[in-house]
């Protein structure tokens, strides 16, 4: 298989040319470099299962130091103070460092399912979410490089599990290793695809991709109903308005308080974002 410095060298030349594509198709000059970055940085995130060595030790350092920057938008949106702000990068420094590394450590082995189609996918799916914007189409194009950085590791190790011997071509034992769709463990393919569940189920989420593709979702227009239903049972009334059995719940359903007062509009929960954003300010984190 490759070593670390062809990897390095292959996805970061890649991540200089889809940079600079993104750049001449009219895209910010940082969010083109960003996006090429993260091109080469893809490039090195299927060795970390290899548990020690360059490949952990910086894909490990870079994700814990990149990653609290990327959320500075996901953390603006839960009304942080400065202090807060720099306790949560803090905070996600360590975890991502220290946490996710020796999980890394304890639950993979080498060339397991991170060298896998529905890992690449999942990083991929990881950077559209890390990569807050209010641009989808950036969002998009930095998700691809990383796609395209991981993806670039994977062939050029099966490439390099063919070779040239005795006349003839001779398979290695690695051959069909990296780019698989399972492998041999199953609890490992059970949990590389619940986390591809999870993360693209997230994605379908976002606030910004259900606006731009008018998603309505069945599952959270039953318990916004739910939700409804029984805050009017607990105030003592009926709801006075017909819940919709379709479509997304709209504001302004009211629910009668039992002293008579004017109804209350309650908060209707879009997204798992916005439950997020409002148990955070019910504890009293955001003024």
């Amino acid at each position: 298989m490759a070593g670390f410095k062809t990897h390095i060298t292959t996805s970061t030349m890649l991540g200089v040319g889809y940079g600079a594509v993104g750049a001449y198709y009219g895209l910010p000059w940082e969010s083109a470099i960003i996006a090429g970055g993260l091109c080469g940085v893809g490039g090195m995130l299927p060795d970390i299962d290899s548990d020690t060595g360059v490949p952990f030790r910086e894909s490990m350092c870079f994700a814990a130091a990149i990653i609290p920057v990327l959320l500075s938008t996901r953390l603006a949106e839960l009304g942080l103070n400065h202090e807060q702000y720099v306790l949560a990068v803090m905070s996600s420094y360590v975890f991502i460092r220290f946490g996710v590394g020796k999980l890394i450590k304890k639950y993979t082995v080498h060339r397991g399912m991170f060298h896998s189609l529905p890992a690449a996918l999942t990083f991929a799916g990881l950077a559209f979410l890390f990569c807050g914007s209010d641009n989808l189409q950036l969002r998009y194009f930095k998700a691809a490089g990383v796609l395209l950085g991981v993806m670039s590791h994977l062939v050029l190790d099966e490439i390099y599990s063919v070779e040239w011997t005795g006349g003839r071509w001779r398979f290695k034992k690695s051959f069909g290793t990296a780019m698989k769709l399972w492998g041999h463990s199953t609890w490992g393919n059970i949990s590389t695809y619940a986390k591809l569940i999870l993360v693209y189920t997230m994605i379908l989420g976002e606030p910004m991709v259900m606006d731009h593709y008018g998603t309505n979702y069945s599952i959270a227009v039953d318990l916004d109903r739910w939700r409804l239903r029984s805050e009017s049972e607990l105030a003592g009334t009926n709801n006075p308005v017909p819940l919709p059995t379709t479509g997304i719940m709209p504001q302004g359903y009211a629910v009668l308080p039992p002293n008579g007062d004017q109804p209350q509009t309650p908060e209707v929960d879009q997204t798992i974002y916005d439950t997020a954003r409002r148990l955070w300010r019910n504890i009293g984190g955001a003024k």
